[in-house]
């Protein structure tokens, strides 16, 4: 299995990593894809790279609850320069969010554009945070279209219409805990998306899939969300596992 989002450099790990991380190898995941978040937090995440070169891939980008008045164009600044200086997997993890707060869209709108510009330009993909945002960051795909322009659509939580206008724009949809939730209504029409379109991730330490929802969520929980989506497909677990880690793989190269 591939966990394609999951922020292993978390404080909310700091007591058991190793442990932790040896639970999800012992799982069954061989790769795990850090998303960035702010300057803050690099040098952890990269740290942790570097410890697990054959399993850990990270990313670079401004997350967009992240995206303040005051500093984001120091932070882009930041981001370019290692984009710059080495290979990364991807640039996530980025997009909009209007869940926390509504009135910083405009300079997320700005910060987004310009890390898809970087993306085309360096023929890598984008890794989406669109929380309460699901239109939004299409219309600005739309506007961005690209032959190069490829990503996921992280902790996708739009209804079919807007995951089939998301597979069209060639993106994944990432689906995680989320898919195991009562309210999370993603289960009710997912099996309708070609499986070829999906990737497994977890967003650990956040929502954790159920029976863990509420706790800490961690990457080995990955193989609870390959088992609904088993039965949501009516599809043997090892083709889910085998079919997602493939599209993984295609959209990382």
């Amino acid at each position: 299995m591939i966990d394609t989002h999951t922020h292993l450099y978390s404080e909310q790990f700091d007591e058991d990593r190793k442990e932790m991380i040896k639970r999800a190898l012992d799982a069954g995941v061989e790769r795990f894809y850090l998303p960035a978040i702010d300057a803050s937090h690099h040098e952890k995440m990269l740290a942790l790279e570097a410890e697990y070169p054959e399993y850990m891939h990270a990313m670079m980008g401004l997350h967009p609850c992240d995206v303040r008045a005051e500093d984001y164009h120091h932070e882009l600044a930041i981001v370019k320069k290692y984009l710059d200086e080495r290979t990364f997997c991807a640039i996530g993890e980025i997009g909009i969010d209007l869940y926390w707060d509504k009135s910083t869209f405009g300079i997320q709108k700005e910060a987004f554009e310009q890390q898809i510009d970087w993306a085309i330009e360096k023929d890598i993909p984008i890794v989406i945070h669109s929380r309460e945002s699901t239109e939004e960051t299409l219309a600005i795909l739309n506007a961005k279209k690209h032959p190069r322009l490829r990503g996921i659509f992280h902790c996708f939580s739009g209804n079919k219409e807007q995951a089939e206008r998301v597979v069209e724009l060639n993106f994944l949809l990432g689906i995680g805990g989320v898919v195991t939730f009562k309210n999370g209504k993603i289960d009710q029409f997912i099996a309708q998306i070609p499986l070829e379109h999906i990737v497994l991730e977890t967003d650990a330490p956040y929502l954790a899939p159920v029976p863990h929802r509420g706790k800490r969520n961690e990457s080995a929980f990955i193989k609870l969300v390959a088992e609904k989506l088993a039965t949501l497909y009516q599809k043997p677990l090892e083709e889910i596992i085998a079919q997602t880690s493939a599209n993984a793989k295609r959209v990382f190269r």
